[in-house]
């Protein structure tokens, strides 16, 4: 029988190896691609690692040159079917490689190929766009990476940012996420990570807020960290969140008014509030008042119950919804006068003892402090923003956080640490506080004395509390705050403000602010660096001013007049609120100052009706009177 002769020539091995070629440069573009993807992912700590995944991609084509020779021989020595061009079948290694080249023909249409090249390139493009990395120096380590945002997102989520130029040569290829509490300045020793991502020159992370439990991220800082030599190191200018809105479940922030005229009003006299046409007050809520050790109405948060005496809280809501109803806002001025003996948390440990003033520095050095500070912005914030026990629009943490000696005691310490302590306190309660309503408003207060040099009287300038509140919000992510200014004359009892003085001029550098220089503070406030999140000037409100009748009721009434005229004219004030709608006793008594509308036993001062009138279309008619005093007309 004749045998049919084998398509051994030089055309059969040309298809063959073609074949062979055309499978191995698949298989290996393929494995081109996954490996450089999984690169990507991984990352590469130094260009040597690009260079010696290339390395090795062509150390495998050129051993597969001995494998396309034995394969090629392997091919030509294996009997089996073959396949001849009419489709018969036939045995033979020349039809087992016909068969191999047809399947491999379909295998390698223009459309693989194409796609085969494609994503070569772009992995290619890939590696060459990755950021390089970066050895760190001792001095830019600590502020290699920064983060951009520290956001609750989907009201439950916490998420942060984190860009750098480059990435951080390290142990491994990992970021870490730390958190700091509020009176932590470094990862503690016992600290583990939130959570670990892969480096990347713009990443971010995303965790549990966890709200109101004990594991609350409300409160705390942020940082990024990486292991260098086996330790964990923060390379980034931890953060606090800077949205506690985001996971509020009320959203009151006041009435619409017509005028930004206010009061400290008298409980007993709240009647008489509609008749002077007032858009504003203030209250204040001294802790003394509204604390118990049991009983009352319980509050947990942070893991912690708290207690509150439910009559006063009853009559809180009843002032509130009073006056709600007579078209009022309230501004609540929360105050330290705990006991420290039963409620020794909330007072900073260093202001404890050796004070006979009102009130205190407020805790946020420990964990106790800081959880009972949240937990009493939490619960009032909550129950006075449309939970139907009065609403209360604007909050005044402390009252002239500047005056030490007299309303926030601490021992003496400099001007920075004093003003620190305040802040991390103060960002407590406004986190608390918009995380219940995220449309309230958080102040801090300072008195007139702008650049007096308090300090040889024990306290501080408002100007350097100022700036290094400012300052210090701003680095670990800023908020929106305000500044609740008490321009009283100086002396208090220097009713007739417009008189030269030594301690008022139209300069910066000011001894004291008052409603003569009232510029002075809101151009100040109209700096960049003192601006909001959104770059507007910031809530500016008066919320106490006022002007004594011992020097007779008509010049305390003109003193009004032209204060509220300036005010208004000035055009950066919120709200302004009086003191006070009655005469206190012990205010006379102690300082020889009468601030009221009316006396104590209800008399009717000459000021009431210019207060009534002034900011209707009487004015003209009640602040005439006033021109020949003052010595212009305004």
């Amino acid at each position: 029988m004749k045998k049919k002769k084998m398509h051994s020539g030089l055309k059969a091995r040309k298809n063959r190896r073609l074949v062979i070629l055309s499978s191995i440069v698949a298989g290996l573009a393929t494995a081109f691609v996954i490996g450089s993807g999984i690169y990507l992912i991984f990352g590469a700590e130094s260009t040597e690692d690009s260079s010696s995944f290339l390395d090795s991609t062509q150390e495998v084509v050129l051993n597969d040159s001995a494998a396309i020779d034995e394969t090629r021989e392997q091919a030509i020595e294996t009997p089996g079917v073959i396949v001849d061009e009419s489709g018969a079948g036939a045995s033979g290694s020349e039809g087992l490689l016909e068969s191999v080249q047809k399947i491999e023909t379909q295998y390698l249409s223009d459309e693989v190929i194409s796609t085969i090249v494609s994503g070569g390139k772009s992995v290619s493009k890939a590696l060459g766009l990755r950021p390089a990395t970066v050895e760190m120096t001792a001095e830019n380590r600590s502020t290699f990476a920064s983060i951009d945002n520290c956001l609750i997102v989907d009201s439950s989520k916490v998420q942060v940012s984190v860009t750098s130029d480059g990435i951080p040569k390290s142990d491994d290829k990992y970021y870490y996420l730390f958190e700091e509490k509020t009176y932590e300045d470094s990862i503690s020793e016992d600290a583990e990570p939130l959570a670990k991502i892969y480096k990347g020159d713009d990443t971010s992370f995303t965790v549990n807020l966890n709200k109101g439990d004990s594991s609350s991220k409300l409160f705390s800082k942020f940082t990024v960290a990486v292991k260098l030599d086996g330790e964990y190191v923060s390379i980034a200018h931890p953060k606090y969140i800077t949205n506690p809105e985001g996971c509020a479940g009320y959203s009151y922030g006041g009435m619409s008014h017509k005028s930004i005229k206010g009061i400290l009003p008298d409980p007993l006299r709240i009647g008489e509030l509609p008749d002077l046409g007032v858009s504003y007050c203030t209250y204040n809520i001294p802790l003394s008042h509204i604390l118990t050790t049991s009983g009352g109405i319980s509050y947990t948060y942070g893991g912690v119950t708290y207690h509150f005496k439910q009559g006063a809280i009853e009559t809180y809501d009843y002032l509130f919804k009073r006056l709600n109803s007579m078209g009022i806002d309230v501004a609540a001025i929360v105050l330290n006068d705990a006991s420290t003996a039963a409620f020794p948390e909330i007072t900073h440990p260093d202001a404890r003892h050796g004070s006979t003033a009102p009130y205190y520095m407020f805790n946020a050095v420990n964990d106790g402090g800081v959880k009972a500070c949240a937990a009493i912005g939490s619960f009032l914030a909550n129950r006075y923003s449309g939970s139907g026990h009065g609403n209360v629009s604007m909050w005044i943490i402390a009252n002239e956080v500047n005056a030490r000696r007299e309303y926030n005691y601490m021992p003496f310490v400099d001007v920075d640490t004093y003003t620190t302590a305040f802040v991390r306190a103060f960002r407590v309660f406004y986190n608390a506080i918009k995380s219940q309503n995220s449309a309230a408003k958080v102040y801090f207060s300072i008195d007139q004395r702008w650049t007096y040099n308090t300090q040889k009287t024990g306290d501080y300038d408002a100007k350097d509390v100022l700036d290094i509140f400012t300052s210090s919000i701003s680095e670990y992510g800023n908020i929106d705050w305000g500044l609740a200014a008490h321009p009283y004359s100086f002396p208090n009892e220097n009713t007739p403000f417009w008189k030269p003085t030594k301690y008022t001029n139209h300069t910066v550098s000011t001894p004291v602010i008052s409603m003569d220089n009232l510029e002075v503070l809101t151009d100040y406030m109209q700096r960049d660096e003192m601006r909001d999140t959104s770059g507007n000037v910031r809530s500016i409100i008066l919320s106490e001013i006022g002007y004594s009748s011992t020097s007779g009721e008509t010049m305390q009434a003109a003193a009004f007049a032209y204060a509220y005229t300036k005010m208004e004219k000035n055009g950066y004030i919120d709200a302004l609120m009086l003191s006070r709608q009655t005469d206190a006793s012990d205010e006379i008594a102690a300082l020889g100052l009468a601030l009221g509308l009316q006396t104590t036993g209800g008399h009717h001062k000459y000021i009431y009706n210019v207060f009534k009138y002034i900011d209707t279309d009487k004015r003209n008619e009640v602040v005439s009177f006033a021109y020949d005093i003052v010595g212009t007309k305004f």
